[in-house]
């Protein structure tokens, strides 16, 4: 890959705390490294010491319920799929969390198996953590996660909420793209993914440009930052973002909400995408740019003159969203889709 030193830097802001996120921060439309972010975090002083500290530290909030794991062979620590896209490179297994520290302190570097808990629900599986390790968050409808492992490679994928990372031990890196060049990303299937989001087929370690030609377009629209203990990141949704972890184990709490106003109707956009495959991709071209418009009129464009020459008792699901109505609008949905 083009060297990181040749790559646009994300924009660092300074001064910013977990108590309060400015507006400009959750209002930017490009990634932003909050440096020392979380640096008084109890969670980033203890764990950030050394492996058997993290323990410790994070045993105490830690239930008996199992967790989900991954783990895989490959040297570079990269989770994919197989060679003939039939499967992945890794295994899926449940521990407990005392059984996956032990494995991260069995396997501290990349020769060993790449070992990986991903996106565990914080509120669930360490009760107690938020209480002395959190971010306020500008939505109620907020997830919170934590992601532990050895030295990995996340591909290239996107988020739909926006999502603040925090950085809790180790060294990362992140490289990013505008959601305009997806079509340099060589992105791969939407239906069969290694953890529920389509990714990018580069290899960024080793990029294969006779393979890929288009993802040499792609670099000159990147954004990179490398990551310390405290330090966080916003990113803004839709922003692809491929992730690799240096350091003999890492540790990163992250947050994800999808505004305010939203959480109450929002249904899944990524299911709207697969349905329109089904329903419109397949469609004689002529037809497909009539629903092109029908879409960016009712949807993409949609303001109050879709609805408002129209009989208030008559609006539908044209006018906008509630509880009620987006309850009878999935019902609609669910009847016609059998």
């Amino acid at each position: 890959m083009t060297s990181t030193s040749e790559l646009t830097a994300v924009k660092v802001v300074e001064d910013c705390g977990p108590g309060h996120l400015p507006p400009e921060v959750l209002g930017s439309d490009e990634p932003l490294l909050l440096r020392g972010f979380v640096s008084e975090w109890p969670a980033v002083q203890a764990c950030s010491k050394s492996l058997p500290e993290a323990a410790q530290y994070l045993s105490q909030f830690w239930t008996n319920e199992l967790v989900t794991v991954y783990v895989s062979d490959e040297n570079d620590g990269r989770f994919f799929y197989n060679d003939d896209f039939t499967g992945f490179n890794f295994r899926a297994g449940t521990a407990h969390f005392g059984q996956v520290m032990q494995k991260l302190s069995e396997n501290p570097g990349s020769e060993g198996q790449a070992i990986y808990l991903g996106s565990t629900n914080v509120d669930r599986w360490l009760p107690g953590f938020r209480k002395e390790n959190d971010v306020a968050m500008p939505s109620e409808d907020g997830l919170v996660s934590i992601w532990i492992g050895n030295k990995t490679q996340i591909s290239a994928h996107y988020d739909f909420p926006d999502n603040i990372a925090c950085v809790v031990a180790g060294e990362r890196r992140f490289t990013l793209f505008p959601p305009e060049q997806i079509e340099n990303l060589y992105v791969g299937p939407i239906d069969r993914t290694p953890s529920g989001q389509s990714i990018s087929l580069v290899d960024f370690k080793n990029p294969d440009f006779d393979r890929f030609p288009r993802f040499a377009e792609a670099l000159k629209h990147a954004r990179v930052c490398d990551m310390q203990p405290g330090d966080a990141i916003f990113l803004p949704s839709m922003w692809w973002h491929h992730v690799e972890s240096f350091s003999p184990y890492n540790i990163l709490v992250n947050y994800w909400w999808t505004g305010e106003g939203t959480s109450v109707t929002l249904s899944s956009p990524s299911a709207a995408l697969m349905h329109g495959i089904l329903a419109l991709r397949d469609l004689p071209e002529r037809q497909r740019a009539a629903w092109k418009k029908l879409f960016d009129y009712y949807v993409f464009s949609a303001d109050s003159s879709v609805y408002e020459h129209i009989p208030e008792a008559g609006r539908g699901c044209l006018a906008p969203l509630d509880e009620s109505s987006a309850k009878t609008l999935r019902d609609e949905m669910m009847k016609r889709l059998g």
